[in-house]
């Protein structure tokens, strides 16, 4: 995978669990047991947009994931997912690790939200 920092980081964002799904080949990041990212490179079989592409996808508000979409070229609707609330972002492409790492903190913080105060807690390490 380009950029080999990525996966460090992504294992750094709280209550971070990756896992390998054969089935996709792909490596998914998940917290509280939903995905927030995954890395794949799709082979030929799939549109010409993402085939043999390293891609990283990560969850993405709608609006700025549009805005995203319109001024970076290697950023795209989300490989396989619901390509409103998704991304794809080719890493090969010219996008920057600044904003990477912000996209990353982003989907991670939109999955977080989304979980029970119960399970936020004990990610963090709180108490009840």
């Amino acid at each position: 995978m380009a950029r080999d920092w990525i996966d460090e980081h992504l294992l750094g964002m709280p209550g971070c669990e990756k896992d390998w799904k054969a089935e996709w080949e792909w490596w998914r990041y998940q917290v509280g047991g939903k995905l927030f990212a995954a890395t794949m490179t799709p082979g030929p079989s799939y549109d010409a947009a993402y085939a043999g592409r390293d891609l990283l996808s990560l969850k993405c508000d709608p609006a700025w994931a549009e805005a995203l979409r319109a001024e970076h070229a290697g950023i795209l609707p989300g490989f396989y997912a619901d390509k409103r609330h998704w991304i794809s972002v080719d890493l090969g492409s010219d996008v920057s690790d600044e904003l990477l790492r912000e996209l990353i903190g982003h989907s991670h913080a939109l999955v977080f939200s989304k979980l029970t105060k119960k399970a936020q807690r004990a990610i963090l390490g709180e108490g009840a």
